[in-house]
Protein backbone atom coordinates (compact mmCIF):
# COMPACT_ATOMS: atom_id res chain seq x y z
CA UNK A 1 0.00 0.00 0.00
CA UNK A 2 1.52 3.36 -1.00
CA UNK A 3 1.65 6.14 1.55
CA UNK A 4 -0.68 8.98 0.59
CA UNK A 5 -1.98 12.11 2.18
CA UNK A 6 -5.01 11.32 4.26
CA UNK A 7 -6.17 10.11 7.62
CA UNK A 8 -3.61 8.08 9.54
CA UNK A 9 -4.72 4.64 10.75
CA UNK A 10 -3.00 2.00 12.83
CA UNK A 11 -3.16 -1.79 12.58
CA UNK A 12 -3.06 -4.27 15.43
CA UNK A 13 -2.46 -8.00 15.10
CA UNK A 14 -3.25 -10.51 17.85
CA UNK A 15 -1.63 -13.91 17.21
CA UNK A 16 -2.92 -16.50 19.65
CA UNK A 17 -2.38 -20.19 19.96
CA UNK A 18 -5.41 -21.00 17.82
CA UNK A 19 -6.16 -17.95 15.68
CA UNK A 20 -5.22 -14.52 14.37
CA UNK A 21 -7.23 -11.31 14.68
CA UNK A 22 -6.36 -8.14 12.80
CA UNK A 23 -7.86 -4.73 13.53
CA UNK A 24 -7.54 -1.17 12.26
CA UNK A 25 -8.46 2.12 13.92
CA UNK A 26 -7.82 5.84 13.36
CA UNK A 27 -4.54 6.87 14.98
CA UNK A 28 -5.59 10.33 16.13
CA UNK A 29 -8.17 9.36 18.76
CA UNK A 30 -8.53 6.79 21.55
CA UNK A 31 -9.17 3.31 20.24
CA UNK A 32 -12.82 2.35 20.56
CA UNK A 33 -13.12 -1.47 20.60
CA UNK A 34 -16.73 -1.29 19.41
CA UNK A 35 -15.79 0.73 16.33
CA UNK A 36 -12.65 -1.14 15.33
CA UNK A 37 -12.60 -2.76 11.90
CA UNK A 38 -11.52 -6.39 12.35
CA UNK A 39 -10.72 -9.48 10.31
CA UNK A 40 -10.14 -12.93 11.83
CA UNK A 41 -8.34 -15.97 10.47
CA UNK A 42 -8.16 -19.47 11.90
CA UNK A 43 -4.43 -20.11 12.17
CA UNK A 44 -2.89 -22.03 15.03
CA UNK A 45 0.58 -20.91 16.10
CA UNK A 46 3.11 -23.36 14.68
CA UNK A 47 6.48 -24.22 16.18
CA UNK A 48 9.09 -25.71 13.88
CA UNK A 49 12.69 -26.81 14.32
CA UNK A 50 13.67 -25.06 11.07
CA UNK A 51 12.38 -21.74 12.38
CA UNK A 52 13.88 -22.25 15.81
CA UNK A 53 10.49 -21.49 17.36
CA UNK A 54 7.36 -19.86 15.99
CA UNK A 55 7.14 -20.26 12.23
CA UNK A 56 6.93 -16.83 10.58
CA UNK A 57 6.17 -18.15 7.10
CA UNK A 58 3.18 -20.16 8.32
CA UNK A 59 1.91 -17.04 10.09
CA UNK A 60 2.42 -14.75 7.09
CA UNK A 61 0.54 -17.15 4.83
CA UNK A 62 -2.59 -16.47 6.90
CA UNK A 63 -1.86 -12.94 8.06
CA UNK A 64 -1.12 -11.22 4.75
CA UNK A 65 -4.48 -12.07 3.10
CA UNK A 66 -6.27 -10.85 6.23
CA UNK A 67 -4.24 -7.63 6.12
CA UNK A 68 -5.05 -7.13 2.43
CA UNK A 69 -8.76 -7.49 3.19
CA UNK A 70 -8.55 -5.03 6.07
CA UNK A 71 -6.49 -2.41 4.25
CA UNK A 72 -8.75 -2.59 1.19
CA UNK A 73 -11.71 -1.65 3.36
CA UNK A 74 -10.18 1.53 4.78
CA UNK A 75 -11.40 4.95 3.67
CA UNK A 76 -9.90 6.33 0.47
CA UNK A 77 -6.56 8.06 1.03
CA UNK A 78 -6.02 6.41 4.41
CA UNK A 79 -2.44 5.58 5.29
CA UNK A 80 -1.07 3.18 7.90
CA UNK A 81 1.20 4.88 10.42
CA UNK A 82 2.18 1.84 12.48
CA UNK A 83 1.53 -1.87 12.89
CA UNK A 84 1.74 -3.75 16.19
CA UNK A 85 1.97 -7.54 16.33
CA UNK A 86 1.41 -9.33 19.61
CA UNK A 87 2.28 -13.01 19.23
CA UNK A 88 2.30 -16.00 21.48
CA UNK A 89 5.87 -17.17 22.05
CA UNK A 90 7.40 -13.88 20.88
CA UNK A 91 9.53 -13.52 24.01
CA UNK A 92 10.96 -17.05 24.01
CA UNK A 93 10.39 -18.51 20.55
CA UNK A 94 10.07 -15.42 18.37
CA UNK A 95 13.44 -15.23 16.61
CA UNK A 96 11.97 -16.18 13.23
CA UNK A 97 9.09 -13.75 13.71
CA UNK A 98 11.43 -10.85 14.52
CA UNK A 99 13.58 -11.63 11.48
CA UNK A 100 10.90 -12.27 8.88
CA UNK A 101 7.86 -10.14 9.73
CA UNK A 102 9.18 -6.58 9.18
CA UNK A 103 9.74 -6.67 5.41
CA UNK A 104 6.41 -8.24 4.37
CA UNK A 105 4.44 -6.13 6.83
CA UNK A 106 6.12 -2.93 5.63
CA UNK A 107 5.30 -3.76 2.02
CA UNK A 108 1.73 -4.78 2.83
CA UNK A 109 0.89 -1.66 4.81
CA UNK A 110 3.43 1.07 4.04
CA UNK A 111 3.79 1.62 7.80
CA UNK A 112 6.79 3.47 9.20
CA UNK A 113 6.76 1.78 12.60
CA UNK A 114 6.42 -1.85 13.63
CA UNK A 115 5.85 -2.94 17.21
CA UNK A 116 6.76 -6.54 18.01
CA UNK A 117 5.42 -7.75 21.34
CA UNK A 118 4.72 -10.87 23.28
CA UNK A 119 1.05 -11.66 23.62
CA UNK A 120 1.38 -10.98 27.34
CA UNK A 121 2.22 -7.33 26.59
CA UNK A 122 -0.69 -6.82 24.19
CA UNK A 123 -2.97 -8.50 26.72
CA UNK A 124 -1.70 -6.09 29.37
CA UNK A 125 -2.05 -3.00 27.19
CA UNK A 126 -5.57 -4.05 26.23
CA UNK A 127 -6.63 -4.79 29.79
CA UNK A 128 -4.98 -2.01 31.83
CA UNK A 129 -3.42 0.40 29.35
CA UNK A 130 -0.40 2.04 30.98
CA UNK A 131 -1.60 1.65 34.58
CA UNK A 132 0.52 -0.40 36.96
CA UNK A 133 -0.97 -3.75 37.88
CA UNK A 134 -1.09 -7.43 36.95
CA UNK A 135 -2.80 -9.11 34.00
CA UNK A 136 -3.36 -12.82 33.53
CA UNK A 137 -3.76 -13.78 29.88
CA UNK A 138 -5.40 -17.15 29.43
CA UNK A 139 -6.04 -18.87 26.13
CA UNK A 140 -4.27 -21.84 24.64
CA UNK A 141 -1.41 -20.91 26.96
CA UNK A 142 -1.22 -19.03 30.26
CA UNK A 143 0.97 -16.14 31.33
CA UNK A 144 0.80 -13.43 33.97
CA UNK A 145 2.57 -10.12 33.57
CA UNK A 146 3.06 -7.28 35.99
CA UNK A 147 4.17 -3.71 35.46
CA UNK A 148 6.18 -2.08 38.21
CA UNK A 149 5.06 1.49 38.92
CA UNK A 150 7.24 3.60 36.64
CA UNK A 151 9.37 0.56 35.98
CA UNK A 152 9.62 -2.64 33.99
CA UNK A 153 7.81 -5.83 33.06
CA UNK A 154 7.64 -8.91 35.31
CA UNK A 155 6.53 -12.16 33.66
CA UNK A 156 5.46 -15.42 35.29
CA UNK A 157 4.93 -18.70 33.40
CA UNK A 158 4.27 -18.51 29.68
CA UNK A 159 6.82 -21.31 29.29
CA UNK A 160 4.79 -23.17 26.66
CA UNK A 161 2.65 -26.27 26.81
CA UNK A 162 5.56 -28.69 27.29
CA UNK A 163 7.10 -26.93 30.29
CA UNK A 164 4.43 -24.69 31.75
CA UNK A 165 1.38 -22.59 30.79
CA UNK A 166 -0.13 -24.16 33.91
CA UNK A 167 -3.88 -23.73 34.05
CA UNK A 168 -4.12 -22.67 30.40
CA UNK A 169 -6.29 -24.21 27.71
CA UNK A 170 -3.73 -26.75 26.51
CA UNK A 171 -2.93 -27.69 30.13
CA UNK A 172 -6.62 -28.28 30.89
CA UNK A 173 -7.13 -30.19 27.65
CA UNK A 174 -4.12 -32.41 28.28
CA UNK A 175 -5.21 -33.09 31.88
CA UNK A 176 -8.68 -33.98 30.65
CA UNK A 177 -7.29 -36.37 28.05
CA UNK A 178 -5.05 -37.96 30.67
CA UNK A 179 -8.15 -38.59 32.79
CA UNK A 180 -9.84 -40.09 29.72
CA UNK A 181 -6.93 -42.46 29.11
CA UNK A 182 -6.86 -43.42 32.80
CA UNK A 183 -10.50 -44.44 32.43
CA UNK A 184 -9.63 -46.39 29.28
CA UNK A 185 -6.94 -48.31 31.21
CA UNK A 186 -8.93 -48.71 34.43
CA UNK A 187 -6.41 -46.67 36.43
CA UNK A 188 -7.21 -44.43 39.38
CA UNK A 189 -8.23 -40.86 38.52
CA UNK A 190 -10.02 -41.76 35.33
CA UNK A 191 -13.25 -40.24 34.08
CA UNK A 192 -15.64 -42.24 31.89
CA UNK A 193 -17.38 -38.96 31.05
CA UNK A 194 -14.15 -37.46 29.70
CA UNK A 195 -13.33 -40.71 27.89
CA UNK A 196 -16.64 -40.53 26.04
CA UNK A 197 -16.04 -36.86 25.26
CA UNK A 198 -12.54 -37.58 23.95
CA UNK A 199 -13.84 -40.27 21.62
CA UNK A 200 -16.54 -37.92 20.32
CA UNK A 201 -13.98 -35.21 19.64
CA UNK A 202 -10.92 -37.14 18.43
CA UNK A 203 -12.15 -40.64 17.60
CA UNK A 204 -10.82 -43.84 19.19
CA UNK A 205 -8.36 -42.89 21.93
CA UNK A 206 -5.84 -45.46 20.72
CA UNK A 207 -5.15 -43.04 17.87
CA UNK A 208 -4.46 -40.04 20.09
CA UNK A 209 -0.65 -40.35 20.30
CA UNK A 210 -0.26 -40.52 16.54
CA UNK A 211 -2.81 -37.74 16.03
CA UNK A 212 -1.29 -35.29 18.53
CA UNK A 213 2.40 -35.84 19.12
CA UNK A 214 3.78 -35.13 15.60
CA UNK A 215 1.69 -31.98 15.10
CA UNK A 216 3.38 -28.54 15.19
CA UNK A 217 0.04 -27.10 16.37
CA UNK A 218 -0.27 -29.62 19.20
CA UNK A 219 -1.01 -26.96 21.81
CA UNK A 220 -4.08 -25.77 19.89
CA UNK A 221 -5.31 -29.34 19.45
CA UNK A 222 -4.99 -30.01 23.18
CA UNK A 223 -6.77 -26.76 24.00
CA UNK A 224 -9.70 -27.84 21.83
CA UNK A 225 -10.58 -30.33 24.58
CA UNK A 226 -10.74 -27.73 27.37
CA UNK A 227 -14.42 -26.85 26.67
CA UNK A 228 -15.28 -30.55 27.03
CA UNK A 229 -13.64 -30.56 30.47
CA UNK A 230 -15.67 -27.50 31.47
CA UNK A 231 -18.87 -29.11 30.16
CA UNK A 232 -18.14 -32.31 32.10
CA UNK A 233 -17.60 -30.30 35.28
CA UNK A 234 -20.91 -28.49 34.78
CA UNK A 235 -22.59 -31.89 34.37
CA UNK A 236 -21.22 -33.00 37.74
CA UNK A 237 -18.11 -35.01 36.80
CA UNK A 238 -15.95 -34.89 39.95
CA UNK A 239 -12.72 -35.48 38.04
CA UNK A 240 -13.40 -32.57 35.68
CA UNK A 241 -14.42 -30.34 38.58
CA UNK A 242 -11.18 -31.18 40.34
CA UNK A 243 -9.18 -30.33 37.23
CA UNK A 244 -10.76 -26.87 37.05
CA UNK A 245 -10.03 -26.27 40.74
CA UNK A 246 -6.40 -27.22 40.13
CA UNK A 247 -6.28 -24.95 37.09
CA UNK A 248 -7.65 -22.05 39.15
CA UNK A 249 -5.02 -22.64 41.82
CA UNK A 250 -2.25 -22.72 39.22
CA UNK A 251 -3.48 -19.50 37.64
CA UNK A 252 -3.72 -17.77 41.02
CA UNK A 253 -0.18 -18.91 41.89
CA UNK A 254 1.11 -17.48 38.61
CA UNK A 255 -0.68 -14.16 39.19
CA UNK A 256 0.74 -13.99 42.71
CA UNK A 257 4.26 -14.60 41.42
CA UNK A 258 3.93 -11.75 38.92
CA UNK A 259 2.53 -9.41 41.58
CA UNK A 260 5.34 -10.28 43.99
CA UNK A 261 8.00 -9.71 41.33
CA UNK A 262 6.41 -6.35 40.50
CA UNK A 263 6.44 -5.35 44.18
CA UNK A 264 2.67 -5.02 44.32
CA UNK A 265 0.90 -6.29 47.43
CA UNK A 266 -2.47 -4.79 46.40
CA UNK A 267 -2.37 -4.92 42.61
CA UNK A 268 -5.03 -3.87 40.22
CA UNK A 269 -5.68 -7.20 38.47
CA UNK A 270 -7.44 -8.26 35.29
CA UNK A 271 -8.16 -11.67 33.80
CA UNK A 272 -8.26 -11.56 30.02
CA UNK A 273 -8.39 -13.99 27.12
CA UNK A 274 -10.82 -16.58 25.84
CA UNK A 275 -10.12 -19.01 28.69
CA UNK A 276 -11.94 -16.83 31.19
CA UNK A 277 -15.21 -16.94 29.30
CA UNK A 278 -15.72 -20.25 31.13
CA UNK A 279 -17.48 -19.27 34.35
CA UNK A 280 -16.45 -22.35 36.37
CA UNK A 281 -12.77 -21.67 35.69
CA UNK A 282 -13.11 -17.95 36.33
CA UNK A 283 -14.81 -18.65 39.66
CA UNK A 284 -12.14 -21.19 40.60
CA UNK A 285 -9.43 -18.65 39.79
CA UNK A 286 -11.04 -15.85 41.80
CA UNK A 287 -11.59 -18.20 44.75
CA UNK A 288 -7.92 -19.18 44.71
CA UNK A 289 -6.84 -15.53 44.34
CA UNK A 290 -8.90 -14.60 47.41
CA UNK A 291 -6.67 -16.96 49.39
CA UNK A 292 -3.29 -16.32 47.74
CA UNK A 293 -3.56 -12.61 46.97
CA UNK A 294 -6.39 -11.33 49.16
CA UNK A 295 -5.56 -7.64 48.73
CA UNK A 296 -5.72 -7.79 44.93
CA UNK A 297 -8.32 -5.61 43.21
CA UNK A 298 -9.80 -7.72 40.39
CA UNK A 299 -11.72 -5.86 37.74
CA UNK A 300 -12.86 -6.27 34.15
CA UNK A 301 -10.28 -5.60 31.43
CA UNK A 302 -10.67 -2.53 29.23
CA UNK A 303 -10.72 -4.85 26.24
CA UNK A 304 -9.06 -7.85 24.56
CA UNK A 305 -5.43 -8.25 23.45
CA UNK A 306 -6.33 -6.83 20.02
CA UNK A 307 -7.16 -3.55 21.75
CA UNK A 308 -3.70 -3.71 23.32
CA UNK A 309 -2.06 -4.19 19.94
CA UNK A 310 -3.94 -1.17 18.58
CA UNK A 311 -2.94 0.92 21.59
CA UNK A 312 0.71 -0.03 21.05
CA UNK A 313 0.44 0.81 17.35
CA UNK A 314 -1.16 4.19 18.10
CA UNK A 315 1.67 5.05 20.48
CA UNK A 316 4.25 4.06 17.85
CA UNK A 317 2.46 6.17 15.22
CA UNK A 318 2.61 9.15 17.58
CA UNK A 319 6.37 8.67 17.85
CA UNK A 320 6.57 8.50 14.05
CA UNK A 321 4.46 11.63 13.60
CA UNK A 322 6.75 13.55 15.94
CA UNK A 323 9.98 12.73 14.09
CA UNK A 324 11.82 16.00 13.48
CA UNK A 325 10.25 17.62 16.53
CA UNK A 326 10.24 16.27 20.06
CA UNK A 327 9.26 12.60 19.91
CA UNK A 328 6.99 11.63 22.81
CA UNK A 329 8.32 8.87 25.01
CA UNK A 330 6.82 5.46 24.26
CA UNK A 331 4.46 4.90 27.21
CA UNK A 332 5.36 1.25 27.91
CA UNK A 333 8.85 0.00 28.85
CA UNK A 334 10.76 -1.41 25.88
CA UNK A 335 12.30 -4.77 26.65
CA UNK A 336 13.23 -6.74 23.48
CA UNK A 337 12.14 -9.35 22.57
CA UNK A 338 9.16 -8.91 24.91
CA UNK A 339 8.45 -5.45 23.47
CA UNK A 340 10.32 -3.63 20.73
CA UNK A 341 9.60 -0.79 18.29
CA UNK A 342 11.27 -0.87 14.87
CA UNK A 343 11.66 1.86 12.25
CA UNK A 344 10.54 0.53 8.86
CA UNK A 345 11.30 3.67 6.85
CA UNK A 346 13.44 2.85 3.85
CA UNK A 347 13.41 2.02 0.13
CA UNK A 348 10.16 0.23 -0.78
CA UNK A 349 11.92 -2.33 -3.00
CA UNK A 350 14.03 -3.98 -0.31
CA UNK A 351 13.54 -7.77 -0.64
CA UNK A 352 13.18 -8.02 3.13
CA UNK A 353 13.88 -5.13 5.48
CA UNK A 354 14.83 -7.58 8.22
CA UNK A 355 17.51 -9.08 5.99
CA UNK A 356 19.04 -5.76 4.96
CA UNK A 357 22.60 -5.14 6.14
CA UNK A 358 21.61 -2.78 8.91
CA UNK A 359 18.22 -4.35 9.58
CA UNK A 360 15.22 -2.35 10.76
CA UNK A 361 16.08 0.66 12.91
CA UNK A 362 14.82 1.47 16.38
CA UNK A 363 13.42 4.98 16.75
Amino acid sequence: MEQAAGECWVVGVDVGGSGVRVGAAPADRPVDPTGTRTVAAAAAARVSAAAGGQDARALLDRLLPALDTLVAGLPGGARIGAVAVGATGMALLGRDLAARLPGPLARATGARRLVLAGDAVTAYAGALGTAAGVVVAGGTGLVAIGLRPGGSWCRADGWGQLLGDCGGGAWIGRAGLEAALRAQDGRNGGSPVLLAAAERHYGPVAGLPAALQPRPDRAALLAEFAPAVVAAAEEGCPVASGLLRRAGEEIAATATAAATAAGQAEPRLALTGGLFRFDPLRRATLDALAVRLPAARPGPPDGPPLLGALRLAAAAAAVSAAVGTVAPEFPWPLDPPLLDVLDLAGPPDLPDLAAAEDGPRRP
